[in-house]
């Protein structure tokens, strides 16, 4: 998997900065799946990309240093959401766009992640979400960061949905199949496990 030299240079965001509810409070990123922790699953298919990989973490910073060129965390506390690791990523981002992934996401493979590069490239001065089973995805997006005065006000007027920000800025929408099993959230300790199959989204 190489840059694609036709694409634009693109920063690229891995959160990894939640509160893992669902996981009963342990870092998500570092959870082992198939032998490495997440991060690294996430580290492989991105690195090749881009020269600004970003990963947003709100602990075990030491842990997390070696797969990123930066690390951002919420400059709020009590792990505020995804937005807050989103707008953080921008304030950072050292390019014209920035890819946004989730760290629980390791079935994404090289051909979706270009194909969000592509779309997006087409409507520049959109974010652009991918979109499934009628379900936006809001964690996996590109984002101009010309829009980043765009976050920080909305931010600070009190919105915290990622997806409802991005709509609101006229997102375009990376239609994938139904049911796309590169998509699936491995977000609860059971479908880390692989007791559990189907898809879980994720909410904005």
């Amino acid at each position: 998997m190489t840059m694609n030299s036709q694409l634009p240079p693109c920063s690229i965001l891995l959160l990894a900065g939640g509160r893992g509810q669902r996981m009963g409070g342990r870092d998500k990123g570092l959870l082992d799946w198939r032998g490495e922790p997440l991060i690294a699953h996430l580290h492989r298919k991105t690195r090749p990309l881009t020269d600004d990989l970003i990963i947003s973490c709100n602990r075990n910073l030491e842990k997390y240093a070696p797969y990123a060129d930066q690390l951002v965390h919420d400059d709020e506390g009590d792990f505020p959401g995804p937005l807050a690791g989103i707008r953080a990523g921008l304030e950072a981002a050292r390019h014209t766009h920035m890819l946004v992934l989730p760290c629980d996401v390791p079935g994404i493979d090289a051909a979706l992640i270009d194909t969000m590069r592509e779309t997006a490239n087409l409507n520049p001065d959109k974010p652009l979400m991918v979109r499934h089973d009628d379900h936006w995805e809001p964690l996996l997006c590109v984002i101009p960061v010309l829009h980043r005065a765009a976050f920080e006000k909305a931010w600070n007027e009190g919105e915290r949905s990622p997806g409802r920000l991005m709509r609101k800025l006229g997102a375009t929408a990376l239609q994938c199949p139904d049911k796309d099993p590169r998509l699936a959230n491995l977000n609860t300790p059971e479908l880390l496990s692989g007791h559990v199959s189907g898809h879980d989204t994720v909410s904005d």
